[in-house]
């Protein structure tokens, strides 16, 4: 492991919550009549989306149909290899994850031999980070990681992606939505950034897409390989690929091991002897 590993969380922990990408016009897709049928290996369930003309009700209609396909959950844990990438420099870990709904989100980086060499704690205030390694830590509110994301993402998003939920904010009214080859594509602008999200045939993210060509930024983050968990359908392969001018990051999580509903700790001291990192 690299002496810059909290440099490489934090990058991990900024790509969960998206990077920043500037504004462009939002153009505007009639809604396409859709009827679709909802099965998966794991699941089987029918979903009938109305074929109503394209107004604000059967907008309204779908948005309901997506938002109850959306995972919920009190707690969430899961331990995922992950292979971090920045730049063709190559790490493996192991990330332990643990969520307490719209609270907070624990981390444990365990490296080779079940090492742990650093932990992290999120919360909708504030972002905290120890290495273990070389006995550091960084504290800082969570407008910290504005340097790298965009304002209008907050705690929340992170969550989603880490269970492969929806963004809130995207299921709104202001979306457009359209039936591409038996998936459902959202499109818009959330204030600065333009995204687009597809949902595959179980009502399920499976890509989800921010890019500003002339800025040459983009992300794009694939789920894949879902796994049935405690009757919830979550991707067990989470794929993110970040590109900011010459800059690419990479990261690949894998899933084995999810739990819904668990009685969790979220322990996280920092030590005295601990130094704040640069």
């Amino acid at each position: 492991m690299k002496k810059n590993i909290v440099n490489r969380i934090l990058i991990v922990c900024c790509l969960l919550v998206m990077v920043s990408c500037k504004a462009r016009k939002k153009v505007i897709t009639p809604i396409a009549p859709i009827t679709t049928t909802i099965s998966s290996p794991e699941v089987t369930n029918t979903v009938k989306i109305p074929t109503t003309p394209p107004d604000l009700t059967y907008l309204k209609n779908q948005l309901v149909i997506i938002k109850s396909h959306q995972v919920n959950f009190n707690t969430f844990s899961g331990r995922a290899g992950t292979k971090l990438d920045v730049n063709g420099n190559s790490n493996d870990v192991t990330l332990n994850i643990r969520i307490s709904h719209d609270k907070k989100i624990w981390v444990s980086v365990t490296a080779l031999l079940g090492i742990e060499v650093a932990r992290a704690l999120i919360t909708p205030d504030s972002i905290k980070i120890i290495n273990k390694l070389q006995g550091l830590y960084l504290k800082k509110p969570f407008s910290y990681i504005y340097q790298y994301a965009s304002r209008q993402v907050n705690y929340k998003t992170i969550e989603s992606l880490l269970v492969g939920n929806a963004m809130p904010e995207i299921l709104t009214e202001n979306t457009t939505i359209r039936s591409d080859m038996g998936n459902m594509s959202l499109t818009g602008n959330l204030q600065d950034l333009v995204y687009s999200l597809i949902l595959g045939t179980n009502l399920r993210v499976t890509q989800f897409n921010l890019s500003n060509v002339a800025a040459g930024q983009a992300l794009l983050v694939n789920n894949s390989s879902f796994i049935q968990a405690s009757n919830r359908l979550v991707p067990s392969q989470i794929d993110i690929l970040s590109t900011i001018g010459d800059k690419k990051i990479q990261a690949n999580l894998r899933y084995n091991k999810v739990e819904f509903d668990q009685q969790l700790d979220f322990p996280f001291n920092i030590p005295e002897r601990y130094a704040p990192a640069d």
